[in-house]
């Protein structure tokens, strides 16, 4: 029985490898999984979804108006899917989130949706709100904080300090987001100093 799934886990918690070695399992296997990412992520090329270490695949774009359902619907005419990975699915939107569950409903096709929780103030995001209320099952993708704790937040870092106001979506990596525990992201501590754990 086909479900929705929700991983998600702070930067840096290997969400995108997750991902791309689901599609890799699906694919050694003989069987069709789609990797599909919101068009407003472009940095590692507009439709490739890349991990930090390296690997990569090209990826079904969507876009702000696309309509998931029908794409999806599409292509499974085209060539039967077995599985559909998300990679970036807090970009998604709440429509987009329910158009994926008539994916499932509908289709029968797994849809394993990758994404952060919270943005870097701490708010949920749009997909990611949808996805916490509609998904099957919701797993946690863990990583550390500097002190070794569990990182849970996103800290954004202008100038080498945490910002907490600006808009919420600034497409970045290792260079605009730390992953931190949710003590030092309220203190804004990077860990740069020697502290105290």
């Amino acid at each position: 029985m086909a479900k929705l799934y929700f991983r998600y886990g702070a930067m840096g918690a290997s969400k995108t490898s997750n991902a791309l070695m689901v599609e890799y399992n699906y694919r050694e296997r003989g069987q069709n999984a789609v990797i599909m990412k919101p068009s407003i992520d472009t940095r590692e090329g507009v439709d490739v979804v890349k991990s930090r270490i390296g690997i990569g695949v090209k990826a079904v774009l969507i876009f702000p108006d696309s309509d998931v359902f029908k794409t999806v619907d599409s292509l499974n005419r085209d060539s039967k899917i077995d599985c559909i990975i998300i990679d970036e699915a807090q970009f998604l939107s709440g429509d987009q989130v329910d158009q994926f569950c008539k994916v499932v409903d509908l289709l029968s096709i797994p849809v394993i949706a990758y994404g952060l929780r919270a943005d870097f103030r701490g708010e949920l995001f749009e997909g990611s709100l949808r996805l916490l209320a509609m998904a099957d099952t919701i797993e946690e993708i863990k990583t550390v904080c500097w002190c070794s704790k569990k990182a849970i937040m996103n800290a954004r870092v202008v100038n080498g300090k945490v910002v907490k106001e600006g808009e919420q979506i600034l497409i970045g990596g290792n260079e605009s987001y730390i992953a931190l525990c949710r003590k030092h992201w309220a203190e804004g501590n990077l860990g740069t100093k020697k502290e105290e754990k």
